[in-house]
């Protein structure tokens, strides 16, 4: 499955778009609020923990918006939107979600 933030594939004509597709990851975040409160311990530094999650709950949504464009038989998904929210009282949890158009190539 190719899935690309371009409107088309290169060197692949799109012959139908067969819908937009989505996938969104929301994970308890009890971690967030704790960056929040420390970020004075780890300005200047990255957050190995804070990053494992963000990659996790992104790749979680990738694989709802493969399978919903796999459902559509689609060959790709173009035009790919991904977006981070807070969520929650107390911004306890991280929303990623990612949108695209399935789409099928000639």
């Amino acid at each position: 499955m190719i899935i690309t933030t371009t409107p088309n594939v290169e060197g692949k004509r799109i012959i139908a778009y067969l819908g937009i597709v989505t996938g969104e990851a929301v994970m308890g975040a009890n971690l967030f609020r704790d960056l929040f409160a420390g970020i004075r311990d780890i300005i200047g530094g990255r957050s190995g923990a804070y990053e494992k999650e963000l990659r996790r709950a992104r790749e979680a949504a990738f694989k709802d918006l493969m399978e919903a464009a796999r459902e559509l038989g689609a060959d790709a998904v173009v035009g790919v939107d991904i977006d981070y929210e807070v969520l929650g009282e107390k911004n306890g949890m991280l929303m990623v979600t990612v949108s695209g158009t399935a789409v099928k190539l000639g």
